[in-house]
């Protein structure tokens, strides 16, 4: 048997070499980029995006390692699916450093971050936002339902729905990307449905963190925050109902969380 799983292991460390040459080459690609940025600013933004493809093909690259661990060896690469776990947080913190990471604020906000990339196509940006979350759903599914790192994700996947909705052009799309004839069409409602989705869904998995594990006031109030910037999204995209219906589950939100805190304060008395 001994001599059995030293064959496996051998045949596991033949088939992942080229993954790991191409992860060390990623690895001292960013490394070498960011101290480019060090030395030059200029085009820092465009640059980050790269940085921020490259982290997410180096994810897949810790994916296939763990794969052909279960494969050939039948059991998890727990460093392989950290590695993947921590390389989607730089991809995002990359984007979070182009686009910002504000959840419920005005679009002129952060409009000049986003006039930075303005020669980058919707396409493009759409293109990018998919990859971030198809990562993100293949590193969740690799762990599987009773990690440890279950609450973890609900702040990875919010942070994905701030950059999800932040690297769009709100400008732009609320009236050139929705004309039928712009050659942006598809991508802009297809981007849009996608934001509106994801806002839903980091304040429902917000209120879940909050309801089923930490009763962290501030986890509600994160919750509430995503809810308020679904209302944003519909009020500049014309969408009143909508609006008004978010605006109202925040209400009640807001209502029960103060309700809580009341509860938790006279607990301590």
């Amino acid at each position: 048997m001994a001599k059995l799983t030293e064959e496996k292991r051998k045949v596991y460390n033949e088939q992942i070499a080229s993954y790991q040459q191409q992860i060390d080459a990623l690895l001292i690609s960013e490394k070498n980029m960011l101290m480019l940025l060090e030395k030059d600013s200029s085009g820092a933004a465009y640059k980050k995006l790269i940085l921020t493809d490259d982290m997410l093909y180096l994810s897949t690259l810790y994916l296939a390692k763990h794969s052909v661990s279960v494969s050939i060896l039948g059991i998890k690469n727990e460093d392989a699916l950290n590695d993947a776990r921590k390389t989607l947080y730089k991809a995002v913190i990359y984007l979070e450093e182009v686009v910002s990471n504000y959840i419920d604020v005005p679009y002129s906000d952060y409009a000049d971050k986003v006039d930075e990339i303005k020669n980058l196509p919707e396409s493009k940006r759409y293109y990018l936002i998919r990859k971030l979350g198809l990562a993100i759903r293949l590193v969740t599914d690799a762990y599987g339902d009773n990690t440890k790192w279950r609450w973890t994700f609900v702040e990875l996947e919010a942070r994905f729905a701030t950059v999800a909705k932040n690297i769009l052009d709100l400008k732009t799309a609320s009236k050139d990307g929705l004309d039928p004839h712009s050659p942006d069409y598809d991508d802009t409602v297809y981007h849009l449905r996608l934001v509106k989705r994801l806002l839903q869904q980091a304040a429902d998995r917000y209120r879940e963190k909050y309801e089923l594990s930490t009763g962290r006031i501030d986890d509600f109030r994160l919750g509430i925050n995503y809810l308020l910037a679904l209302r944003r999204i519909h009020l500049i995209l014309n969408e009143r109902a909508e609006a008004d219906e978010a605006k109202r589950k925040a209400e009640i939100w807001q209502e029960k969380m103060e309700k809580d805190h009341k509860k938790t304060e006279s607990r301590k008395k």
